[in-house]
């Protein structure tokens, strides 16, 4: 059984680009430290990424019109992973890119492995956004593995929010270590 972190988002536009937040800066060198950690546990140990990732099309999306602002765009600098967190992902790890807040795709792979693995931590940004909506499709695709959020490791933009997710993904079961 394998012990699974998830960095939700932490890429250059979420940090220091077109929807960036200083509180997201302070991040890097612990989600990093922990990416190092798992990498530590050898094969007990995985990590995935996931990736918010748009096209030339977004402001077209259900998201760009409610969220005017270009990020992420494919293969584009604010699209990179940030910082420290860059240098600290391996080559063995996954990366699940989305063209929304919640990864379909992860969910569905989790599903398939889920016996593979005793616990998933998540770090990452936004907080009310990304986070909870890819703790949501964990929790759904792997019910009974128990899942954790470091909340010194998560961020968002408006603090009352962040706040408020945290208490909302206590809510379904998830340990939220504050």
């Amino acid at each position: 059984m394998k012990k699974l972190l998830i960095v939700v988002d932490y890429q250059k536009d979420f940090v220091d680009g077109a929807l960036g937040f200083p509180h997201a800066k302070d991040l890097d060198e612990g989600i990093a430290a922990k990416i190092r950690e798992y990498h530590a546990m050898g094969e007990e140990g995985q990590v995935i990424f996931t990736m918010d990732t748009h096209d030339r099309h977004y402001m077209d999306s259900q998201e760009g019109k409610n969220l005017p602002v270009p990020h992420c765009l494919d293969g584009e600098d604010g699209w990179q992973l940030y910082g420290t967190v860059a240098g600290a992902k391996g080559e063995t790890d996954l990366v699940f890119s989305k063209p929304t807040f919640g990864s379909l795709e992860l969910g569905e792979y989790l599903r398939q492995h889920k016996d593979e693995y005793e616990s998933v931590e998540f770090v990452g940004v936004v907080t009310n956004i990304c986070v909870i909506s890819n703790v949501v499709m964990v929790k759904a695709a792997m019910p009974e593995v128990p899942q954790i959020v470091d909340s010194s490791l998560v961020a968002g933009f408006d603090e009352k929010l962040h706040e408020e997710a945290l208490d909302v993904m206590e809510s379904i079961h998830v340990r939220v270590k504050r």
